[in-house]
């Protein structure tokens, strides 16, 4: 029974579905289709208990509400007109609860029953632009003070005894209650979905403590740090690599280069900068300072190094340069639009020299790093080095941890 039921809702789902349309557009079109069934049934049900009790008129509207509200469904499966679909759902739910109150003999007679009006402001909500809901609101409030302006010249009396009347009460407020808490429900889900997928989204470019920055303040994000610790990381003769491979091996292997990195950033608490063409930047000190971002990005490195030289890519044996340099930074975000958590000062261009001006293979660093690195890391002197814009500088090639005693 439930394969038939799920056959079913997956068959309502797809009523006017158009297969151009945008996730959004298309979860509201089945998301409408869905809730209006039940409304027929709801309709169809009010309607047959009003005629078993007498009140023949009053059992017109609910069941004409039903009739009225199949057609508009099928006419929508047949035309895709969502928006005449849409605004015939609204107005009836709109206009058909109050006219049933006026032919009870008003609101207490009808037993509250235009509270279902209610559900069109709500829907609209949903289902319409936000930006219209409130004239549908507005709607709503007009009908009921005409109704109360009215009331005092309905000169019918209801049939229904006490007992009838009260029964109408409860399931009319208990049914508007059940729709309105579950839209409510509905719509706090999707924006706690929504702020989840955000702060993931904004979590995998920028660190946790920029992203609180620019979520709590408006400001320019800028900072100094005095002692940090900087590597890139270059696939050697990748252009010759490319030129063999298609763009989805090369973008392929590319990734699981840089996802392994990644591991390593995270199990290590680096922070990943970024990517640049077949180039991966990563710091330690920013912007969680640190005394150990050298250390940290030490050991980084020698791991990144030894899982390079023990797997394949793609097929592909690959091999690395590295460059590794300490000092001062400036870090900060820049950009309106797809922005970005970046470095800049001369630390950061002296490791980028260092990697540039390497071996392959090598984990080549410079004495500012070395002399955070000596006593926990051997490392090879390995004389100077005409770097480009910084003249002869000395060298260190990082080749193990020390062992400790």
């Amino acid at each position: 029974m439930s394969k038939v039921l799920q056959k079913w809702f997956v068959w309502l789902t797809l009523i006017g579905a158009d297969p151009a349309d945008e996730n959004d557009i298309r979860l509201n079109k089945s998301l409408l289709v869905v809730c209006a069934v039940p409304f027929v049934f709801a309709g169809l049900g009010w309607g047959a208990m009003y005629f078993a009790l007498g009140e023949r008129l009053a059992g017109m509207i609910p069941f004409s509400y039903g009739i009225f509200s199949v057609l508009s469904i099928t006419h929508f499966g047949l035309t895709r007109r969502y928006q005449f679909f849409r605004f015939s759902q609204l107005t009836l739910i709109l206009l058909l609860p109050n006219l049933l109150m006026l032919s009870l003999g008003g609101f207490v007679p009808g037993s509250a029953v235009i509270i279902w009006a209610l559900i069109c402001p709500m829907g609209a909500m949903l289902f319409d632009e936000p930006r219209r809901a409130p004239y549908w609101f507005g709607a709503f409030i007009a009908l009921v003070v005409i109704g109360g302006l009215i009331q005092p010249y309905l000169n019918y009396t209801s049939s229904l005894s006490t007992n009838w009347l009260t029964f109408f009460f409860v399931i009319n407020l208990v049914g508007v209650s059940a729709f309105v808490f579950s839209m409510v429900y509905y719509f706090v889900l999707r924006k706690n979905e929504f702020q989840s997928q955000s702060e993931s989204l904004l979590l995998n470019i920028l660190p946790k403590e920029i992203v609180a920055l620019l979520r709590d303040q408006q400001r320019t994000i800028a900072d100094q740090f005095e002692s940090t610790s900087i590597l890139f990381a270059d696939v050697v003769d990748f252009t010759l690599l490319s030129a063999t491979m298609s763009p989805k091996e090369l973008v392929k292997m590319l990734n699981e280069v840089f996802s392994q990195m990644d591991v390593l950033t995270d199990k290590y608490g680096l922070e990943k900068i970024k990517t640049i063409g077949d180039c991966y930047m990563v710091a330690a000190g920013v912007p969680r300072p640190r005394t150990d971002h050298a250390q940290a990005l030490a050991a980084m490195a020698l791991e990144m190094r030894e899982y390079m030289n023990s797997h394949e890519f793609s097929g592909h044996k690959l091999n690395l340069r590295y460059g590794i340099n300490s000092g001062p930074a400036v870090a900060g975000v820049i950009g309106r639009r797809k922005f970005s958590y970046d470095l800049w000062g001369e630390a950061v261009n002296t490791a980028s020299r260092m990697e540039s001006h390497g071996q392959p293979g090598a984990i080549q660093i410079t004495q500012a790093t070395y002399e955070l690195l000596k006593d926990q890391f051997h490392c090879e002197h390995q004389g100077t080095v005409d770097v480009k814009g910084l003249g002869a500088t000395e060298v260190w090639f990082l080749m193990s941890r020390k062992e400790t005693a």
